[in-house]
């Protein structure tokens, strides 16, 4: 409710007084229309263009030099009257608008507005980010370090002063209000991730986004699971819930591991399984229990079993031996490590080597 009065009172404000440049502009026009007409005024007396001018500067600024000819009439004295009380209040005003115009020019430059309007006007295939919240500062995070031109949608001042002293570029506004959305240039842009901890405002941007842009790349963050529905149906073109993604990230270290330990941490890898990332694909290494169903069956079986969710690059026995692109026959055995190229689901792929191997019944005995 205050906000929704602030934001009133600040268009009243604005519909009153208008800008600095739209005052002075005014102002201007109120005072030369004082001096034509007083000059006019003289004019009409009897007076030389030339002394009417003169006689109207003087008393406009206030000079106070004197008379250029005597005001002795009625008329005189109503029209030099009139001229000092309308022109030194036209100058008055005139120069209060100047010092906020001035101010403002000043302002903008300190704190930069105007090299950031510049820079959002030049963005073009941006992305632009609702939201600065732990998913937001991490998405910004690798799109900066992606090298990925972005723009950051945020109203809380603490976390715009953040995002501005990580570099990042960044507007104040509100991503639920349509004018924050075109200022932050999203006619121009490619992707908006709408990433705000509350489903119900990650809806109505997604609205929003949607009828200014039809052509936009929606990513929404949903809490429930009933909101992805929603979000599907108000435009969004994928939807990300975190806590089934953190849950299924929980359920992949469990399931591989070994992963850690094989791939490490190297910006060479890092760059293969980002590489791999764009086309789908995942690197995961795993050690095979040896009560897992995979033990003595081969490479070939365990791919045909996966249909296709993953196939076996490397196999590394715990005695030294290694198997790089292992052949279809090549057996697996307890404790090796397989590493696999996973393609769809990691849980269901790891599910395959972690399953244990079911007790077959003979006679009375299970084995």
């Amino acid at each position: 409710m205050a906000e929704r009065w602030d934001k009133a009172a600040e268009q009243a404000a604005g519909e009153v007084f208008g800008s600095p440049v739209q005052n002075v502009v005014r102002t201007l026009a109120f005072v030369l229309a004082v001096f034509v007409v007083a000059t006019a005024g003289y004019v009409h007396a009897g007076w030389s263009l030339g002394d009417a001018s003169y006689m109207v500067t003087l008393t406009i600024f206030s000079v106070g030099y004197g008379e250029v000819r005597p005001i002795d009439t009625n008329y005189l004295h109503a029209l030099t009257m009139g001229t000092m009380i309308l022109g030194c209040t036209g100058m008055i005003v005139l120069t209060g608008a100047l010092v906020q115009l001035f101010a403002q020019f000043q302002l903008r430059n300190l704190l930069g507005i105007d090299r950031m309007q510049t820079q959002i006007a030049k963005l073009r295939g941006h992305s632009i980010i609702c939201g600065y919240g732990r998913i937001g500062q991490q998405l910004a995070k690798e799109l900066f370090a992606a090298k990925q031109s972005f723009i950051i949608l945020e109203r809380n001042p603490v976390k715009i002063a953040s995002a501005e002293a990580a570099g990042y570029l960044c507007l104040a506004g509100d991503a639920a209000d349509e004018t924050s959305l075109r200022g932050a240039g999203i006619e121009h842009a490619r992707v908006l991730a709408s990433v705000l901890p509350d489903d119900a405002t990650n809806v109505f941007i997604t609205l929003s986004a949607r009828s200014l842009n039809p052509d936009l790349e929606i990513i929404a963050r949903g809490e429930l699971p009933s909101t992805e529905t929603k979000l599907i149906h108000a435009g969004a073109n994928k939807v990300v819930l975190p806590t089934q993604i953190g849950a299924e990230r929980i359920a992949e270290m469990i399931l591989y591991p070994t992963t850690s330990r094989f791939v490490g941490e190297s910006a060479q890898v890092r760059d293969l399984k980002r590489g791999l990332h764009e086309y789908g694909l995942e690197v995961e290494a795993l050690t095979v229990p040896s009560d897992s169903a995979m033990v003595g069956e081969t490479v070939g079986a365990a791919e045909r079993m996966g249909n296709g969710a993953f196939f076996v690059v490397q196999i590394d026995r715990p005695g030294g031996q290694h198997h790089v692109h292992p052949a279809e026959d090549v057996k697996i055995e307890a404790e090796d490590m397989v590493v696999l190229v996973v393609r769809g689901s990691r849980v269901s792929a790891g599910a395959i080597f972690n399953a244990p191997k079911k007790k077959v019944r003979i006679g009375r005995s299970w084995i």
